[in-house]
């Protein structure tokens, strides 16, 4: 049997840097990852037996944890009856109206196989729409890795994007601006600096993909009023805050509607899928009904929507689920908290439902400049030192944690103390 690290040394040579996806490689906290055999509740383990706590969930969608009993049921009985078809089913329409039940807004919607199709489609969708070309995003929001959406903000703050990847042109790359998230003065300047040319602004209404990080007082209200009054679409990306608060998302909260929402993750029940959706009449101009072109051969995959309805039927008919999931999240983040705090450490931690970021750094993150300002070397350290005693974190500091439905008192306990001993090793 082999060990993580001769597993990694293998996988190299198959595999850029040995992973089939960036952040698994380890890179930003060092050490060899391990390689996962298997998962069963709150829980994982890897080829050497050592068994974890698992706060990354698959970066979010396991909210009923690992090899769900329920889920793998669905899935079987799907898979017995054919794994794609490429052709509609009737699944594809109950799973559609559970969306619809926890996103009113969705009234049209289309299923792709990953979060990065659905925000592409739903960008180009605003395009087609407007029939106008330039997209505003957030400095740190992570949208997937459409090559319009890997831009870096340009000499100001109303300017369009460079590439921030080889391979993206600068074309591709000055059709979207880049401006700082919770920033009003930055989206005035916007929309004043390319009047009549913006098609949309997407944005993750709570943030994950810098850690968590909330929108200041007013800052999405400022959104919807301001893409409104300038006739461009307001696109919420919603797959990573999808069902980790409500049935629902951050829309319903805050009762604020967008134009588009895109969803993945938990909708999918740990599968590929995801979904955009908004307004019929937007909705309208996508093929086969009108001219904006998206397809997908795997879309509304059987085995996907199948995982997707066990879930969201539970998280519907639950009424007790979330008022739980919540308390054991505020439990949690409060406990590493106050940990690290008794320990010297200065820092913060931002949390949303189900979801949580722990900053090395104790000013108030509200953006991507001062998230950065994390002291991304002493959280390396922690990590390292947390996983080494059976606690699974996401392996950056700009990532989110997430709490699932099967952690237990236990689990929550027990993680608790291994920060707490972890800081202290750290604090030596």
């Amino acid at each position: 049997m082999k060990n993580n690290q001769q597993a990694l040394e293998e996988s190299r040579k198959y595999f850029p840097g040995g992973v089939n996806s960036p952040v698994r490689a380890f890179k930003a906290v060092g050490g060899t990852p391990p390689f996962i055999a298997s998962g069963a509740g709150s829980k994982i383990q890897d080829i050497e037996g050592t068994t974890y706590i698992d706060y990354v969930g698959s970066w979010g969608p396991l909210i009923f944890g690992h090899a769900d009993p329920e889920v793998l049921v669905s899935i079987k009985e799907a898979a017995e009856k054919g794994t794609t078809f490429g052709a509609p089913t009737l699944a594809e329409t109950e799973l559609a109206k559970l969306v619809q039940a926890a996103f009113p807004g969705m009234e049209k919607m289309r299923f792709v196989s990953s979060g990065t199709e659905a925000t592409m489609s739903a960008l180009r969708l605003a395009r087609g729409y407007t029939n106008r070309s330039l997209i505003i995003k957030f400095d740190g929001c992570y949208h997937g890795h459409a090559d319009f959406l890997l831009v870096s903000a340009g000499s100001g703050v109303a300017t369009l994007g460079i590439p921030d990847c080889p391979g993206i042109t600068p074309q591709t790359a000055s059709c979207t601006v880049t401006i700082p998230f919770n920033d009003f003065d930055a989206l005035d300047s916007a929309f004043k600096t390319h009047r009549g040319q913006i098609a949309g602004v997407i944005v993750e209404p709570v943030c994950g993909n810098m850690g968590v990080v909330s929108p200041g007082k007013g800052f999405l209200e400022k959104l919807r009023e301001k893409t409104a009054s300038e006739g461009a679409l307001l696109v919420f990306d919603e797959v990573m805050t999808g069902f980790r608060a409500c049935f629902g998302g951050v829309q319903q909260l805050m009762n604020i509607e967008p134009d588009l929402t895109c969803l993945g993750k938990i909708v999918g029940g740990g599968l590929p899928l995801a979904v955009y959706g908004g307004k019929r009449e937007i909705m309208n101009r996508i093929a086969p009904d009108g001219p904006v072109y998206q397809a997908g051969t795997l879309s509304g995959n059987p085995l996907a929507v199948a995982a997707g309805i066990s879930v969201l039927r539970r998280l519907r008919d639950n009424s007790e689920f979330y008022p739980k999931l919540l308390e054991k999240t505020q439990r949690l983040s409060d406990g590493i908290l106050n940990a690290g705090l008794s320990n010297g450490f200065s820092l913060t931690l931002n949390r949303f439902g189900s979801m949580f970021t722990l900053f090395f750094n104790n000013e108030n993150v509200q953006n991507y400049a001062q998230a950065k300002k994390s002291d991304t070397v002493k959280f390396a350290k922690w990590f390292r030192s947390m996983l080494s005693k059976g606690i699974y974190l996401p392996p950056s500091q700009f990532e989110a944690s997430f709490v699932s439905g099967v952690h237990t008192d236990e689990d929550v306990s027990k993680t608790i103390q291994v920060a707490a001993e972890s800081f202290l090793e750290v604090s030596k």
